[in-house]
């Protein structure tokens, strides 16, 4: 039935999954909902981290709320600006987010930036505050992308493997059904069906992996019972750095079974997969840097 989202592999079929419901005459959507859901979480989570790493939680607080703020708009930003063949004739669409819309590396670019402007203005450790930023982001990433889930976009292309998910031909965007798509459509109960791979599901359990590692190393680090010599400042910029590896990792990859990639202009590349390649590839040497400047008589006073 339509409104309907299948796992035939996995039996799994869930019906009535709206993208959204009324109240009161409002129409409250749930990509909305999750994406609210995932930023307070991911605050939350940053003002946990901090107090358990002797930080100030207020200063969290202070920047969480300018820094969601500036990521929304970067993030829509972005993906206007790389969708720009469909916006320049539908100006009116740029400020509707119901449909979404936001790009993940446009929100990531105002964040850090945010970060920055933020820790000079109040006289902060920047790298210390990104290191321990990147946990709620992470984990923002990973409930946000079910977002994705009920506006049924961010997939990918045909595939008939174990996770394999059927969405109705009526419920997604004509212009993301490919070929091989149509070629594979199946017919349950007079519904059409697109089958195709759940990226969204890929990005949100790799996530929570990157958050599981971002944790170990944060605790490792940063606990206020280690030595001040070995919990200093030779630490920080660490996680960040790991997050942008080990996230860039599993977006590099992912990225390339969507399809609805935003193309880097006049090359047809996914912008988001050469951002990913290049972020994994800066991101590792500048750790192999930090490490090797930490080593007696590497430069490390």
């Amino acid at each position: 039935m339509e409104g309907s989202i299948r796992f035939p592999h996995l039996g799994i079929t869930l019906t009535n999954v709206v993208k959204s419901f009324q109240i009161g005459g409002l129409t409250i959507a749930c990509y909305g909902i999750v994406l609210a859901l995932a930023m307070m979480t991911g605050l939350f989570l940053v003002m946990k981290v901090a107090k358990a790493t002797g930080q100030k939680e207020d200063d969290y607080f202070d920047l969480g709320i300018l820094a969601i703020a500036i990521a929304v708009v970067c993030a829509r930003i972005y993906y206007v600006v790389f969708s720009w063949d469909y916006y320049s004739s539908h100006l009116a669409e740029i400020f509707n987010l119901r449909r979404g819309g936001l790009a993940i590396y446009g929100g990531v670019i105002g964040g850090v930036a945010t970060v920055l402007v933020f820790c000079h203005i109040r006289k902060l450790n920047a790298r210390r505050m990104l290191d321990t930023m990147s946990v709620g982001l992470v984990w923002g990433q990973a409930l946000g992308r079910w977002g994705n889930f009920f506006n049924r976009e961010a997939f990918g292309e045909y595939t008939d493997n174990l996770f394999a998910m059927q969405l109705p031909v009526s419920d997604v965007r004509a212009s993301e059904i490919t070929e091989a798509m149509r070629a594979h459509i199946q017919t349950i109960d007079g519904v059409d069906y697109i089958q195709v791979h759940p990226t969204f599901l890929y990005e949100s359990l790799w996530n929570l992996g990157v958050l599981a590692v971002l944790l170990l190393v944060t605790w490792r680090l940063y606990r206020q019972d280690r030595p001040e010599e070995q919990a200093g400042r030779d630490n920080d910029g660490v996680v960040f750095l790991l997050y942008l590896l080990l996230y860039g990792l599993g977006r590099f990859w992912i990225e390339g079974l969507r399809t609805d990639q935003l193309i880097l202009f006049g090359t047809g590349l996914p912008v988001s997969q050469v951002l990913s390649g290049i972020l994994v590839v800066a991101s590792f040497v500048l750790l192999i840097c930090m490490r090797v400047w930490k080593k007696p008589g590497g430069g490390n006073t």
